[in-house]
């Protein structure tokens, strides 16, 4: 019989299984029957999307007409498992079934790894999700991680000293010239890897940390908040953007809100699970309650406050960050100026009103007061009375 070699294909970003063989007119005619079958011209071969129920059909179409040869297809689908079991969501990713939305992990840099630190790597996330570590802490520290390991190609992982940690650092930060802030994430990310996966005590001792700038956070004033507000037409997107200001929310704690959160009864929101997995209350403000009770009409929400597309999920946080910039885009802020700026002002406006600050720190779940002071350089509470000396001569002179 005749062999017929069944091989990963990237075609157009899709993976797919590349169909190789010599010429023959029984095994041309037995695929054809497939429904998803195509010709690509530069491969110069059949082929049809990477799919569990796609493979099982070829297979059962060339069984009787030739031999498969499925080596290299199972290795990538092997390299293929490991990638994906290093992912935040890997338990969540089935090994077998292609996502199309999702770009191939071929193409990723976590496939160009060596085995062994790919293995490093699994090793480092399956630690993190074991010590229950949030998703986005995950995906940040797996990205850090995965920076060195691209850079060490064959070496190990394993076998650097702290020595060559020092000069790695040395060399990121000035010759590819990453932020403070990406340093010490990069920091804590080997940090855990070295003195929590290998039990390294006090590796990083000697490894000193870049010091970070200390930016202002950048607050809107009050009339521009109500001038972007009320350009907003969707009834969904203003009530998420003025619940979101009125309690000092995050952009995530908004969006993960479900119905049982808004006690009206008390006039409070519960936000759980928040930054830190801490749950805090917060204040349902008066005013917000009819643009609540109008949008709840309108849109039936089952359990998330609100929805996605899917009703089964909650609307993303980067759904809302677009819903911040189409609003205010047109309001001449800052360039910096984004959804957690609503937050920032907040917290800026409470304390200008007189709130006592740690009340806020409070409200906005800071477990230390030196976050919340920052929003005392800021407010015009007390700085917004001093004049500039500019101001004194100027008016002398008038006079």
């Amino acid at each position: 019989m005749e062999t017929v070699v069944l091989k990963p294909l990237l075609h157009r970003n899709q993976e797919c299984i590349g169909i190789y063989y010599a010429k023959h007119t029984g095994i041309e005619k037995a695929i054809r029957k497939l429904a998803d079958l195509k010709w690509s011209k530069t491969q110069a071969c059949w082929y049809i999307p990477l799919t569990e129920t796609g493979y099982h059909a070829l297979v059962k179409i060339l069984k009787p007409v030739a031999t498969i040869d499925n080596s290299a297809l199972q290795q990538y689908l092997q390299t293929r498992k490991k990638v994906t079991a290093t992912l935040p969501d890997a338990q969540k990713v089935s090994a077998a079934v292609i996502n199309p939305a999702r770009k191939p992990l071929a193409l990723s840099p976590a496939w160009q790894l060596s085995a062994a630190n790919l293995a490093a790597l699994e090793s480092f996330v399956q630690l993190l999700q074991l010590k229950a570590y949030s998703k986005s802490t995950i995906a940040t520290y797996r990205n850090e991680f995965i920076q060195l390991l691209k850079l060490l190609k064959d070496k190990p992982v394993d076998a650097l000293t702290v020595e060559d940690l020092k000069r790695y650092m040395s060399y990121v930060l000035v010759k590819e010239r990453i932020s403070e802030n990406t340093a010490h994430s990069r920091l804590n990310a080997l940090k855990f890897y070295f003195e929590q996966v290998l039990v390294r005590e006090k590796f990083f001792w000697e490894i000193p940390r870049p010091k970070k700038v200390q930016k202002l956070p950048k607050v809107i004033s009050e009339e521009k908040i109500l001038e972007g507000m009320l350009k907003i037409k969707n009834l969904k997107h203003k009530t998420l953007l003025l619940l979101a200001y009125s309690a000092g929310m995050r952009v995530s704690e908004v969006v993960k809100l479900k119905i049982a959160d808004i006690n009206s009864d008390r006039m409070q929101i519960n936000i759980n699970h928040a930054k830190g997995k801490k749950d805090r209350v917060v204040t349902l403000s008066k005013s917000i309650l009819p643009y609540l009770r109008e949008y709840y009409l309108k849109y039936k929400p089952a359990d998330w406050l609100f929805e996605g597309i899917n009703n089964k999920e909650h609307y993303s946080a980067r759904s809302a960050q677009l819903v911040f910039k189409e609003a205010y885009k047109k309001l001449g802020l800052p360039a910096q100026c984004s959804f957690h700026s609503l937050r920032h002002s907040y917290a800026t406006h409470l304390l200008e009103s007189g709130t006592d600050i740690s009340y806020i720190q409070k409200l906005l779940g800071h477990s230390d007061i030196k976050t919340t002071l920052r929003y005392t350089q800021i407010s015009k509470k007390d700085i917004g009375h001093i004049e500039s000396p500019l101001d004194r001569v100027l008016r002398k002179k008038l006079i």
